[in-house]
């Protein structure tokens, strides 16, 4: 038993704060800078109208909103299926307590490769696997298991060979597997313009926390797709320090 400011509190009582703060700590990790966000915003504002109907006795909007609420479990279920899914494949995985680490001469040859495709306007896809695992998608893929080179990974992209349409898995600085189907992401209006390596490379890193490589082979421009979010435009030297920077 502690006191303070006059309050007796148990270190039961500690346990308990200390263990919902932590649950609050990371859902906000996880729904941080993404469209997760702007729907919480959302429901708060819906508790927040909730509130004040019951103030000023708005009888027909509290009552309306009580129904609502009643439900709200199942509305979030279904509103952040899948950011549930990806945070609890996340949380098996280890990535709240543990970090896997890079070669950075792996990331060199990553970088490398992406440049030297780039400058030939050879489309390619790159995933690299961090802690949750893809065995469904590696599934579908051509088993490779070599080093990770620049050489190879151009060989591989090469227009018309048999592996350069889908994408490269990466894991433990070795080349899983090839010719990978990745799921496709859902686009807005504003980025109808993007092409289907990019809504693949959107679609694993909003489902898992891997990182995914782009170059377009009709602009000849590299991007990363990090937690469903796009960066493109890329040259060698900021692909090296996003990919160091998550990476290692």
């Amino acid at each position: 038993m502690f006191g303070f400011l006059g309050f007796q509190i148990s270190w039961k009582e500690l346990l308990d704060v200390g263990l919902v703060a932590i649950v609050y700590f990371y859902i906000i990790l996880l729904v941080r800078g993404t469209r997760a966000a702007a729907v919480i915003w959302g429901l708060l504002l819906v508790l927040l109208v909730y509130y004040l109907s019951d103030v000023f006795g708005l009888y027909t909007l509290n009552w309306l909103l009580t129904n609502f609420l009643s439900s709200i479990f199942l509305v979030i279920i279904v509103l952040f299926q899948r950011d549930i899914r990806k945070g609890l494949a996340q949380m098996g995985a280890g990535r709240f307590w543990r970090k896997q680490d890079f070669e950075l001469a792996v990331i060199d040859e990553i970088c490398d490769a992406m440049d030297s495709m780039a400058r030939q306007k050879i489309g390619a896809l790159l995933v690299i696997q961090k802690n949750v695992p893809l065995g469904d998608i590696l599934e579908k893929g051509v088993e490779i298991n070599g080093q990770v080179s620049k050489q190879l990974l151009v060989n591989i992209f090469w227009p018309d060979t048999p592996l350069h349409d889908g994408a490269v898995v990466i894991r433990s600085n070795k080349i899983v597997a090839a010719s990978c189907i990745l799921p496709l992401a859902q686009v807005t209006s504003r980025q109808s313009a993007i092409g289907t390596r990019h809504r693949a490379a959107l679609g694993i890193s909003e489902e898992t926390d891997a990182i995914a490589l782009v170059v377009s082979e009709e602009r000849g421009t590299m991007s990363a797709a990090i937690g469903g979010k796009l960066t493109t435009s890329l040259d060698i030297i900021r692909l090296r320090r996003v990919l160091k920077n998550v990476l290692t």
